[in-house]
């Protein structure tokens, strides 16, 4: 058996962040979760970090180390997805508030530590929020980039344009100067758009399939994926939402689900209505140098067979 493979979650818990840790979590033999950081975006960083600590005991895991980051993004003002997420960012489940503590050091120093510490090439870096914790961590320590194994990311959109503005997926567009140093610094990235999270919908059948599992973390997560498909339901006329972040936790679990391309991405910053648009080079017509693996398809039932079972080991 491989040594499982080590880990960092950078998040900004959100239900479906919420479903991404408890698929880490389900997945001990292969995945090695070294800690959680967190980042404000759905919600403000006092309730991501409430929150990952919520989805932790959930687990029954409250050794997870949650260290808490940037409370705003690089050079613009927050921008939250209360209306999505609810007032709490988990809204569905009645759940405790967490007793495990947030660590004392800040998110980015222990991303720095960690990947400096670790051998090179042994940390991947898997971030469903805004960027702005790798940012600030490639500000502050360019020597960390050619050290991570690879990041592996949810964020952007391409064919299916954005989901906070026309042009933009939320994750890029709260703090898009974080994603273009990100995608300009050489790590290897692979990239969760929502070309691929818009094909993973939450059916009623499949939520039931959670529930019926009838654990704690996967009745509060059917009760969650209820809240927060309401809106998705709404606004896309689906039955069920899209589950975005798992999707970065499956493709480490089975990347075989997954099929996309090298391209080059480059991100808007200045354009006022495309800012946040991650301009994916789909058909290799600009030259430019790759910088990304772009995932376009997803075996939908693969993964959600996957996260099912994954869920019942909790």
């Amino acid at each position: 058996m491989a040594e499982p493979r080590k880990i960092i979650i950078d998040t900004d818990p959100g239900q479906d962040d919420a479903a991404a840790i408890m698929l880490a979590l389900g997945s001990p033999e292969e995945l090695d979760v070294l800690g959680i950081t967190t980042v404000a975006g759905n919600v403000p960083l006092s309730r991501t970090s409430r929150n990952a600590r919520v989805v932790c005991e959930l687990c029954g895991r409250p050794d997870v180390k949650v260290y808490e980051g940037a409370e705003r993004p690089l050079l613009r003002q927050l921008i939250t997805a209360e209306h999505v997420h609810g007032k709490t960012g988990l809204d569905g489940p009645v759940v405790d508030e967490p007793v495990m503590k947030v660590q004392d050091q800040h998110a980015v120093d222990f991303i720095i530590e960690t990947i400096l510490s670790h051998e090179a090439g042994t940390v991947t870096l898997c971030t469903l929020g805004a960027l702005t914790n790798i940012a600030l961590a490639l500000q502050k320590a360019p020597d960390i980039a050619p050290r991570v194994r690879e990041l592996v990311m949810m964020g952007g959109g391409f064919f299916e344009g954005g989901n906070i503005t026309p042009a933009a997926e939320f994750n890029i567009y709260v703090d898009p100067d974080a994603a273009k140093i990100v995608f300009a610094s050489g790590i290897p990235i692979v990239m969760m758009p929502l070309d691929v999270t818009h094909r993973v919908l939450t059916y009623k059948s499949r939520v039931e399939k959670i529930r019926a599992i009838g654990s704690r973390p996967a009745v509060a997560m059917a009760e969650m994926l209820e809240f927060f498909e309401r809106f998705d339901i709404e606004k896309y006329g689906s039955d069920g939402g899209p589950l975005h972040d798992p999707t970065v936790i499956a493709y480490l679990l089975r990347p075989e689900l997954f099929k996309g391309r090298d391209c080059n991405v480059e991100i808007e910053t200045a354009s006022e209505l495309t800012v946040g648009m991650t301009v994916v080079d789909w058909w290799q017509v600009t030259g430019r140098k790759h910088n990304a693996k772009v995932m376009r398809e997803v075996d939908d039932q693969g993964f959600f067979d996957l996260l099912t079972e994954r869920l019942a080991r909790l």
